[in-house]
């Protein structure tokens, strides 16, 4: 009997159980509703590959371990029919595209699960429940939301007609609480004279912006970072989702808030970095600029607010003046205004990228002005 996957209101969620071997290979846990598991054979025939220590990169070993740290059992059920998968070795992202498959990413780009089996409506389903469980509603009139699970996996749903092939569904899973800049060495992605540097830069409270594509450990170098700072600093981060895990005993993290169905309520990152300055930060994050929030951020740096950082989608450290003066524009700050406060800002620009599935810092730079307009001087 196919038992399909339905969608539950948030506020009827019970435990999820721990997770038992059914006999066909599938991981089969309790349902949130009721007695009947939610890994119905509609859903996925497919087999989860065993839990291994893999490293951030691609399976080098010497790393820290990616198992499960800063996520309980409890939190990866809430995936429900996706949760095996989330096991299913060092995951860091699963994308389920409608009726078309599921894939998986390890660290090495995503790959296609060929047994996976689900049609549209079961997809929807699961997508509904996903944001149900973040304490949101995904419908025709809110096609897309972007929801936090537990402690940080990150859920994004499209709808169709937005999402023309169907139901899309884009999960982030955070493994560790934090990789120190030491297990960034063991790992590849850094070299002894870049630890050695950024050591160092940490403890003279330089500003950092740390630049990337999605995906090339952004999130993973700025955490090392904050953990080197002295553990009598105040580090408060501002993040649209929180994901941001930082290994320092004193962190305090601000999510913002989507508008509720009446279009009210909204709380934007450019708002919390406001609040963010009432609360004495020793070091001021922003876990990723995309908007009018980096008028706000280039101000508080600019204004005694050392030892800050901040991250922002770019494809080469060339690109990153251009990117920067759009988001300025945006916030009604012109080219010539952009160059002279990033550069007095950021003392340090690092751009990371993912090559042949191993994340690596590419490029080291700093912010200068050639004219008015902002450029990049590679280190």
């Amino acid at each position: 009997m196919v038992i399909p996957f339905v969608a539950t209101p948030s506020w009827s969620v019970v435990p999820s159980q721990p997770t038992e071997p059914d006999g066909s290979g599938l991981s089969r846990q309790e349902s949130v509703l009721g007695e009947e598991p939610v890994l119905p054979q509609q859903l996925s025939r497919a087999t989860p590959a065993p839990l291994s220590r893999e490293n951030i990169s691609s399976g080098t070993s010497g790393a820290r371990s990616s198992t499960l740290t800063s996520l309980s059992r409890e939190d990866i059920n809430l995936l429900g029919p996706l949760a095996p998968f989330a096991l299913a070795g060092a995951v860091t992202d699963l994308f389920v595209n409608g009726a078309e498959g599921l894939w998986i990413d390890r660290g090495r780009g995503a790959e296609r699960v060929p047994a996976w089996s689900a049609d549209e409506g079961s997809v929807r389903a699961l997508a509904t429940q996903l944001i149900a469980r973040g304490g949101r509603h995904i419908d025709e009139a809110t096609p897309t939301v972007d929801v936090r699970l537990g402690g940080g996996i990150r859920v994004h749903a499209v709808l169709p007609p937005v999402s023309s092939r169907g139901t899309a569904v884009s999960i982030r899973v955070p493994r560790t609480d934090g990789f120190t800049l030491r297990a960034l060495v063991e790992s590849g992605m850094l070299s002894d004279d870049q630890r050695a540097f950024l050591t160092r830069s940490v403890r003279e409270r330089k500003n950092f912006l740390i630049t990337g594509a999605a995906g090339s450990g952004k999130t993973t170098l700025l955490a090392a970072l904050l953990g080197e700072a002295a553990i009598t600093e105040r580090i408060v981060i501002i993040e649209d989702v929180a994901e941001l895990r930082v290994m320092h005993p004193h962190v305090v993290s601000l999510e913002a808030r989507q508008p509720n169905l009446e279009g009210t309520g909204r709380v934007g990152l450019d708002a919390l970095l406001r609040e963010a300055l009432r609360m004495r930060p020793d070091r001021l994050v922003v876990g990723e600029c995309r908007g009018v929030e980096l008028r706000e951020l280039l101000s508080a740096l600019n204004t005694g607010h050392d030892g800050g950082a901040g991250t922002l989608h770019a494809n080469s450290l060339a690109d990153v003046p251009a990117r920067l003066e759009a988001l300025g524009s945006a916030a009604e700050m012109s080219a010539a205004a952009i160059a002279r406060q990033t550069v007095s800002a950021f003392h340090v620009v690092l751009h990371v990228e993912r090559r042949d599935g191993r994340r690596q810092l590419t490029q080291v730079g700093r912010f200068i002005e050639c004219g008015d307009r902002l450029a990049v001087e590679v280190q």
